[in-house]
């Protein structure tokens, strides 16, 4: 929540209050080279499924028939194995009451999890979610995953941070750009067939990112989603990206949903 209320004008300044990224600036002057557009799909509904609507999502993965999530709020943080058909957790382990929990990605046996200010992450055993650890990082923590060998951090700015999983030492960084302009506020992220998909924090759209130079290649407008979801509370934002790949199946949900979707694309122009 306080993430929300020190942030929500920033967000409102880079990005508008529908659902697309924010827009090529109008009547650019006659020496600035038109900037390129951006490709953007549609989504039709595949299943619905139940999801906990006191769920604050943060991050979320698919592994081997379950769904793993990860909650935030102060003293309500935790990290889940859920039944998809029922929503309910199988197994579960609470962050600490002070930390503020976000993304989460696995990475070989492990789960790796970061927390949103004070430089915090946790490693838990994949197959029980038992603690393994904890790590430091610099500055704040969104949304994580797995590009290859590294783990790819977001923290609120335009830059996607790279580390080595096993020792969270920091090897480089990109920045994102949607038509050439930097796009901040990049929260939670997923890895599909070698893209990074991330939420852009307090908008319906998915951006669909160039890891290796930053370029969002095209974005999923999921314009609707919330209402169909029957959500009203403005913090209820979509955020959480999990990809089946086995069945080329794409989960989405937000923050307090009810409900969470497996979509397909449509409409890619």
């Amino acid at each position: 929540m306080v993430r929300h209320l020190l942030l929500i004008a920033a967000a409102a300044l880079a990005l508008p209050a529908v659902a697309t990224p924010p827009a090529p600036a109008p009547a650019p002057a006659a020496a600035e080279p038109a900037r390129p557009a951006v490709p953007r799909c549609g989504y039709r509904i595949v299943e619905t499924y139940p999801h906990n609507k006191d769920s604050f999502t943060q991050g979320l993965f698919w592994h081997d028939g379950h769904l793993y999530e990860g909650t935030g709020q102060y003293g309500r943080s935790r990290l889940a194995r859920l039944d998809l058909a029922t929503g309910k957790a199988l197994a579960e382990t609470k962050l600490p009451a002070d930390e503020f929990g976000e993304g989460i990605t696995r990475w070989r046996d492990q789960i790796i999890g970061v927390t949103w200010q004070g430089g915090i992450g946790h490693r838990w055993r994949l197959k029980d979610l038992k603690p393994l650890g904890d790590f430091r990082y610099e500055g704040e923590g969104w949304g994580v995953t797995m590009v290859g060998d590294d783990l790819v951090l977001s923290d609120g700015t335009a830059d996607l941070r790279f580390f080595d999983p096993a020792t969270m030492t920091e090897k480089g960084k990109v920045t994102v750009r949607f038509a050439g302009r930097p796009l901040t506020m990049l929260n939670e992220l997923e890895t599909i067939d070698g893209e990074i998909w991330a939420n852009v924090w307090m908008t319906d759209a998915i951006v669909r990112i160039d890891p290796a130079t930053g370029t969002v290649k095209s974005y999923v407008d999921l314009t609707g989603l919330s209402a169909t979801a029957g959500v009203g509370d403005p913090d209820a934002v979509l955020n959480g990206i999990a990809w089946d790949a086995k069945k080329k199946r794409l989960f989405v949900t937000g923050k307090y949903w009810p409900q969470l979707f497996e979509i397909a694309l449509t409409d890619c122009v």
